[in-house]
């Protein structure tokens, strides 16, 4: 047998146990079908349920590496997670002054990151923080209800009519519509005091975010937010992750009133106490 021909033969067998690893299967056998998420009785999909992202975008929306905490005598304890970044093409495509800003924010996060005093944390943020969130979803009335563990944070996301926000909110105003099997949310009038993450990644009250919530399994949403800016980027970009079910047995969420640590972090720790 010529080399050529080894050579060939042994690069398909490679080749066919690349894709028995990959898949799962052999070659030409048919692979089951993903099992189909559930609707509700209008048709829609069924997205109640207790949701949550699992990545390190709370930390950093882009790709970065691992690094010490904010206490360095805590030793490893708090310390930043390496992970792979969120946004759509690497990079959050800012304007050269709101770049320097963003720098800013990342070197004093600590003393100025909203989260640390228990803001509402804005969408899309509130998705992807280690902390589960809810989704309540109904056919009569057809709004659905969002609620968050970290600061009890909650939004209702209006599909009966379009209405426009009475005044610009932590958590902006959404109005909701289907595109098929796509829950699509158009959330607008944002206080422009919410971040990102905590490598200071912000944002504007020109925000506006376009999100997108497509049920691929049963118990898995791809999740997309298109992010528009014109006073802190020079165009729109995407961020994309995948949010998973809670289905552990009495999934809830619980109570976290984090006001309370962040009253103790700048009262008590501070040596400082509030004005009556």
């Amino acid at each position: 047998m010529s080399q050529w021909l080894k050579g060939l033969l042994t690069g398909g067998i490679v080749a066919a146990v690349v894709t028995i690893v990959a898949t799962g299967a052999w070659p030409g056998m048919s692979r089951p079908a993903a099992a189909q998420f559930t609707r509700l009785p209008d048709g829609k999909p069924n997205l109640n349920g207790i949701w949550a992202a699992n990545n390190t975008a709370h930390w950093d929306i882009q790709t970065h590496r691992a690094k010490q905490g904010p206490v360095a005598a805590l030793g490893a304890a708090f310390s930043v997670p390496g992970g792979l970044g969120v946004v759509e093409g690497g990079e959050v495509p800012y304007k050269p002054e709101a770049l320097a800003q963003r720098d800013a924010n990342g070197e004093n996060w600590m003393a100025n990151d909203p989260e640390v005093k228990c803001y509402l944390p804005g969408v899309p943020r509130a998705t992807y923080m280690p902390y589960p969130f809810q989704i309540v979803q109904s056919t009569d009335p057809n709004d659905i209800l969002v609620t968050y563990e970290f600061a009890s944070a909650s939004r209702i996301i209006h599909m009966s009519t379009n209405q426009e926000a009475p005044i610009d909110a932590w958590m902006g105003w959404s109005n909701g519509r289907w595109e098929g099997d796509t829950l699509v949310v158009d959330v607008t009038s944002f206080v422009d005091q919410t971040w990102f993450d905590r490598a200071g990644n912000y944002h504007s009250d020109a925000l506006h975010v376009v999100e997108r919530y497509t049920p691929v399994g049963p118990d898995v949403i791809q999740y997309e937010a298109t992010i528009e800016d014109p006073k802190v980027f020079t165009r729109a970009w995407k961020m994309s992750m995948p949010l998973y079910r809670r289905v552990e047995r009495n999934a809830q969420l619980m109570e976290y009133k984090c006001v309370e640590f962040a009253e103790e972090l700048m009262y008590g720790h501070l040596g400082k106490q509030p004005k009556s």
